[in-house]
């Protein structure tokens, strides 16, 4: 057996055991129960064996370090998009990157929030006014490659880190958009974040009855400002919350926001297989108005966002409309391994105060208004559509709600 095929199964035993055992708490204090024993020990003769076949029938000699590679990236990958491998090599460039972005006072940003789907890196959400929301990129295009490095290798851990650095340099990315044969290549130039998020936006519709928040971002100067005009209107002040797009954000920064409009009941749930079970729940000196409520989603609608619309949901503080969020809601935890990989593995998830799991389900509106033909027309197109903005389906909906409701 040569050298490189026993690291291979070394390599893919430690990740295994990782997967199987270890959950949350790292490498110590864990013993495994018998039937998950039997099972790693059962898979990782499978493995072996694969590999076997491979190594000594496949059409040319492989690379086995290659090979192992794979399997261990499509092994974290098959747990949940932000489950990460990451070789030797990969875990090098991202603590070096780390490194470099935690010594600048600022980090730069490209505005994309992304995520794995079908083994690419996927844009989940743009934020407005950045620069890739200049380059009219939006939700769903694929980023197939950053910096000549495809993202189906990559994780998606790596992916994000290699987007950001420092204020003013560049990226450059291969983007597939939809119903375009060869993708783009495309050059961002990186911009301090207090630069590129935009400012709170509010409105008052229907004579001022009803009061429209868009937060684009749930950190907790953002929220700040929320809780602040949702302390200066009056009580039977009607709001509209809209958090489509919203991805970015703090997870307790969307329960503080949550807990603004429920005065009692459970905000979230955090929990996992190791993880000491979380529950938040509403307290009354955080809670600020019983007006009516609709909150807007969509599906790039993810994280701390997802958290807010889910407990409005399902405690039925307020009706949720749009379409079907994105589903991430999930805490990672780094362990490194002998010969110098890394494991990121998810620990824990939230879950709404009905039990579903956000990264498992996402969160379905009660009333479901997906985008109209003309949205989507104009999303898809390569030139900013000419005449009157299309109408915003969801915004009405929201608005024709709280105008039936009584304050």
């Amino acid at each position: 057996m040569s050298k490189g095929f026993r690291r291979s199964i070394f390599g893919f035993s430690v990740i295994l055991v990782l997967v199987v055992f270890l959950g949350g708490l790292g490498l110590r204090g864990v013993r495994a129960n018998t039937q998950s024993d039997d099972g790693a020990y059962r898979e990782m003769g499978v493995y072996e064996e694969v590999l076997k076949k491979v190594q000594t029938d496949y059409v040319v000699d492989p690379n086995i370090d290659k090979v192992t590679d794979g399997a261990l990236h499509g092994l974290l990958e098959g747990l949940d998009a932000d489950s990460s491998y990451l070789s030797p090599a990969e875990y090098t460039v991202y603590k070096q990157h780390e490194d470099s972005l935690g010594k600048s006072s600022a980090v730069g940003v490209t505005g994309l929030n992304v995520s794995k789907r079908y083994g690419y890196a996927t844009v989940v959400s743009v934020i407005p006014g950045s620069p890739a929301d200049k380059e009219q990129i939006e939700d769903g295009d694929i980023i197939e490659s950053v910096e000549g490095q495809s993202t189906r290798e990559m994780s998606v851990a790596l992916v994000r880190l290699l987007l950001e650095g420092q204020p003013g340099t560049p990226v450059t990315f291969s983007l597939v958009r939809p119903r375009k044969a060869e993708p783009d290549k495309v050059t961002l130039t990186r911009v301090k974040q207090a630069e590129v998020i935009p400012a709170l936006s509010e409105q008052e519709y229907e004579n001022s009855t009803i009061l429209y928040l868009k937060p684009v971002v749930l950190t907790k100067s953002r929220v700040d400002e929320v809780i602040s005009k949702l302390k200066a209107a009056p009580k039977n002040r009607k709001v509209l919350l809209d958090l489509r797009d919203v991805a970015v954000g703090d997870d307790q920064q969307a329960i503080r926001l949550a807990n603004a409009f429920l005065e009692t009941g459970t905000i979230a749930t955090l929990q996992g297989q190791k993880f000491p079970e979380q529950m938040f729940t509403a307290q009354k000196g955080e809670f600020i108005t019983a007006a009516p409520l609709v909150v807007l989603v969509n599906h790039g609608t993810s994280g701390a966002g997802e958290l807010v619309a889910g407990a409005v949901l399902d405690d039925k503080r307020g009706d949720v409309v749009g379409d079907r969020t994105f589903g991430d809601g999930s805490v990672q935890k780094t362990l490194e391994l002998p010969g110098g990989g890394a494991v990121i593995l998810s620990v824990a998830k939230y879950a709404s105060p009905s039990g579903k799991k956000i990264q498992d389900d996402a969160v379905t509106p009660n009333v479901v208004v997906v985008p109209s033909l003309d949205e989507l027309i104009a999303a898809e197109s390569e030139e900013k559509p000419t005449g009157p903005p299309p109408a915003d389906d969801q915004l009405n909906k929201g608005l024709a709600l709280l105008k039936a409701k009584n304050s």
